[in-house]
C-alpha cells in the first residue's frame, strides 16, 4: 500500500495540460503501460503497452522486460511527436524510478520527448 500513498502525494502536484500533458506509467508483473493524458479536458490522448500491435513483434525479440519497456517508451515518444507533443510531465504513478519505469522514461527521452 506504500505505492498508493506515494501516488496520492504526487497526484496533488502533477497535472497535465494541453501544452504539457502527463505521461502516466502502470506496471503489472508481466506488462507495462504508458498513457498520455490531458487533465484539464480529462482525456487520454493515446496509450501504448508491450501488447500494442505496432510493436508486439519488436517486444517479443527483447531479451528482458527492461528492454521491452524501453521499446514502449520509444514508441510513446514517436506517437507523441506525431501529435506535436514535445514536452510532457512524467507521472510514475507511485512506482520507484527504477528498473522498468526508468527504462520507459529513458526510452521516451531517446525518442525525443522532454520531461
Amino acid at each position: 500500500m506504500k505505492r498508493l500513498d506515494r501516488r496520492k502525494r504526487r497526484k496533488k502536484k502533477i497535472i497535465g495540460t494541453p501544452e504539457r500533458p502527463r505521461l502516466v506509467v502502470y506496471r503489472s508483473l508481466k506488462y507495462i503501460y504508458g498513457q498520455i493524458v490531458d487533465d484539464t479536458q480529462q482525456k487520454t490522448l493515446f496509450g501504448a503497452s508491450n501488447l500494442s500491435k505496432e510493436i508486439r513483434d519488436e517486444v517479443k525479440k527483447a531479451k528482458s522486460k527492461i528492454e521491452a519497456s524501453r521499446i514502449v517508451g520509444q514508441y510513446i515518444a514517436k506517437k507523441a511527436l506525431e501529435k506535436n507533443i514535445k514536452k510532457i510531465v512524467f507521472d510514475r504513478n507511485g512506482y520507484k524510478y527504477h528498473g522498468r519505469v526508468k527504462a520507459l522514461a529513458e526510452g521516451a527521452r531517446e525518442g525525443g520527448l522532454e520531461f
